[in-house]
Parts: C-alpha cells; sequence; structure tokens
C-alpha cells in the first residue's frame, strides 16, 4: 500500500496523502514516503510546481495517535523524518502549492504552513491541536506559522489550541486563496499552472532567500545581490527583457 500517490499534469505533479480511514494521519511510513516523494519531485526536470493535497476530502489529522509511544528511539526517528520533509518543503528550490479540504491539525498544520502558497476550501478547518495531547510544536510550526501569520496570532493558535476556519485562516494569512467546498485542489493547480510558467531560476532564488529567515537588512541585501549576480547572466533573464521589448509572454524553458 501506498501513503502518497502521484500524479502528473504537464508540469505541476499532485502528491496526495492517501491512508482516508484514518484522515491521513501521518503514521512513520507516510512521513518517509512524502519526505522522499518532494525530494524526487524538486530533482526531477519535468517538473516545475508541486501540489499537496490529501485523499477524499481531508488534508491531514496530524500525527498519527495510535502508532506513537514513550519509545525514545523510535520517537527520534519519527522526528527526523518530519523534520527532513519540512525541510523538502521549505528549502526545496520548486514551489509547493497546498490544496486543503476539510481540516489540517496539528502536524497537518505544520505542513500546511511550510507550503509556499496555500489554498483551502472555504469549509476547511485548521487547529495547532498539539497541546490537547501535551504535546509541543513540532515540524518547524514554532517556526513557519509566526512568518505568516505573526508572532501574536500564531501564539494564540498554537497556546489555546482552538479550531479557526478557512475564512479567518485567510484574513490573517494562513492561507491565501478560498475555493468552494470540493474545489481546493482544481483552483490550486491552476494556481500552480501560472507559477509553472514562470523563470525556474528565479523562483528557486525567491524560495532561497525566504527559507534562510534573514531579520538583518544587511544580510538580506547582501543575498538579494548574490542571487541576482546569478540570474543576471542566465538564460531566463535575457528571455525576460526580449518579451518584455517585443510586448509578449515570456517563454522560460530553463
Amino acid at each position: 500500500m501506498s501513503f502518497v500517490e502521484r500524479a502528473d499534469a504537464g508540469p505541476v505533479r499532485t502528491l496526495t496523502l492517501a491512508d482516508p480511514k484514518r484522515r491521513n494521519a501521518l503514521s512513520v511510513e507516510m512521513r518517509v514516503e512524502l519526505r522522499d516523494a518532494l525530494v524526487a519531485a524538486h530533482t526531477d526536470d519535468a517538473v516545475r510546481v508541486v501540489v499537496l493535497t490529501g485523499a477524499e476530502g481531508f488534508f491531514c489529522a496530524g500525527g498519527d495517535i495510535s502508532t506513537m509511544s514513550d519509545d525514545e528511539q523510535l520517537g527520534v526517528y519519527r522526528l527526523q523524518v518530519i523534520a527532513e520533509l519540512v525541510e523538502a518543503l521549505v528549502e526545496g528550490p520548486k514551489p509547493v502549492v497546498a490544496a486543503v479540504e476539510g481540516g489540517a491539525y496539528g502536524a497537518g498544520l505544520s505542513l500546511v504552513a511550510a507550503c509556499d502558497h496555500v489554498v483551502s476550501a472555504s469549509d476547511a478547518k485548521f487547529c495547532a491541536s498539539f497541546g490537547g495531547i501535551g504535546l509541543a510544536t513540532d515540524a518547524g510550526l514554532g517556526w513557519t506559522l509566526p512568518r505568516r501569520i505573526g508572532q501574536g496570532r500564531a501564539s494564540e493558535m498554537i497556546l489555546f489550541g482552538e479550531v479557526v476556519g478557512a475564512p479567518r485562516a485567510a484574513e490573517i494569512g494562513l492561507v491565501e486563496r478560498l475555493a468552494e467546498p470540493g474545489g481546493a485542489h482544481a483552483l490550486a493547480v491552476e494556481r500552480a499552472e501560472l507559477l509553472a510558467r514562470r523563470s525556474r531560476p528565479a523562483l528557486a532564488a525567491s524560495k532561497a532567500l525566504f527559507a534562510a529567515g534573514h531579520t538583518d537588512l544587511r544580510q538580506v541585501l547582501t543575498a538579494e545581490a548574490r542571487a541576482q549576480r546569478t540570474l543576471f547572466v542566465g538564460p531566463d533573464f535575457a528571455e525576460g527583457v526580449g518579451a518584455f521589448r517585443e510586448k509578449r509572454r515570456p517563454r522560460f524553458e530553463a
């Protein structure tokens, strides 16, 4: 049984969490498969954008509580795999668009917050449910969520563990686009296709700048200058300038 299904539509690859009987809870096996699928997508030249979603109308219920234990060695392994998975989302060169139906709870919320662009059904729910079972955040949520919605709102979500509806999630910046119930994946693919037309090196450079998390202006300026020097001599910059002068849409093929 595969816990992550893969489907390609042109340059857009959809990865679907596929354990619907448990609302796509993140078992160890699913974590490993998703990590490996993300790494494969980032290294596949045919893929320009990834869409991440869940099977049968629910994104992800979080960690698989039924497999959790006080086995320290297993716990370390679970956390190592989820860390590598989130690194692939945040630091990988290709944009990842989340398509959320139903809900994203606990580590499922962590996956959403680590994506570059979030599309949600208007009736979906979000919850940092860790505290309800006596746990702190994991899967990078303590870093990704404040960057998305600000420290105060992130603290409220994490400490109180209250359920946040999709309209409110859009208001505070957790979600970028709302879709009709059942329509999140279609809209996410539509958004991904727009990204697929853009310059691959430029998108990767922008993602790297975001992932670096610089808070010092001088560091940001230095990192931007380093990226621009590389992009200036690349084929996409020449194509972009040529398209601008010729008043046409650029054709980025790098």
